[in-house]
């Protein structure tokens, strides 16, 4: 087994987060997407927490898209975010609309999908819409991975997006059809595999994250055990989205994000405790784990 395993240093985490120029607006950091919610209340806190997230991150504006039937749910956690409705189905979840997608992504620099989306009868359409017309950086989590796992995965190896998959252990048995078991003994070997075989960025959670593109890997060991909690997952990805609206789609940025993710967390644990934490703590810290990693 060769794995070639490289390691952030403190100039690839300092540049990514360099200081901006003065003459810099929002369109410079990119507008960026959040597709995803349905009629669970979980749903919109899923979102907003996502959109809180890229912004901290760094991005100009979000986007956040949703079912017509979850606008006025989310509108209350929704300050300095854009909506863009998409008409729902009878069933309250999102409808596939070719041309209400296609105005939904009009101008974005990135794309997270699947966030509390639940289990659409369009989701599949849509999903496979994006795989097969647009050319994005495409971060697929969550309920987006379900919806993955149920197709054919060759779609990804035709796809002009440039996808980041994001599981953890039980989502990516699903996707690749081996066992949380087998995956726990070779995890590194199989992400690396699987990420080979997809032409995708895969970003395996764990207490030790593993983030791949086939040729080379990262490991980050950022984190702490106040992250095992709900949420947690939908402010990685948040962050990730929010960095590619003004990063190239590499393994560099998508690990930085998860450092950054893992830093805030630490530092969140530190202020509330490892039991009292909660996701939007680690929102709350974004701005001093990025003041740490300046100093690095």
């Amino acid at each position: 087994m060769n794995i070639n395993i490289l390691e952030l240093t403190n100039q690839d985490l300092k540049e990514i987060f360099k200081e901006r120029e003065k003459d810099s607006h929002k369109g410079t950091y990119g507008y960026v997407g959040i597709m995803g919610g349905c009629m669970e209340y979980t749903g919109a806190i899923k979102l907003a927490n996502m959109s809180s997230s890229a912004l901290r991150a760094g991005c100009g504006v979000t986007r956040v898209i949703i079912p017509k039937s979850v606008e006025n749910a989310i509108a209350p956690y929704l300050l300095e975010q854009t909506v863009f409705p998409i008409k729902n189905d009878e069933e309250n979840k999102m409808q596939f609309d070719k041309e209400e997608i296609d105005k939904s992504l009009d101008k974005l620099k990135s794309l997270a999908i699947g966030m509390g989306w639940g289990e659409g009868k369009d989701n599949e359409k849509i999903l496979k819409y994006i795989l097969d017309t647009k050319k994005i950086p495409c971060v697929i989590d969550a309920d987006g991975l379900n919806t993955l796992s149920q197709m054919n995965l060759d779609i990804l190896k035709e796809t002009r997006c440039k996808v980041i998959l994001t599981p953890h252990l039980k989502e990516f048995e699903r996707l690749s059809k081996i066992s949380v078991n087998e995956i726990k003994e070779n995890s590194i070997e199989l992400a690396r595999t699987f990420a080979n075989q997809y032409h995708v960025i895969l970003l395996l959670k764990g207490s030790t994250t593993i983030v791949t593109d086939g040729k080379d890997t990262y490991l980050v060991n950022r984190g702490c055990p106040g992250m095992a909690t709900a949420g947690s997952g939908d402010v990685l990805s948040g962050i990730l989205v929010g960095m590619l609206g003004y990063q190239e789609a590499t393994i560099k940025t998508i690990a930085t994000g998860s450092y950054l993710a893992g830093v805030a967390g630490e530092l969140a644990q530190e202020k509330y405790t490892d039991i009292s934490m909660k996701a939007s703590d680690t929102i709350e810290m974004i701005p001093e784990a990025i003041k740490q990693i300046r100093k690095l």
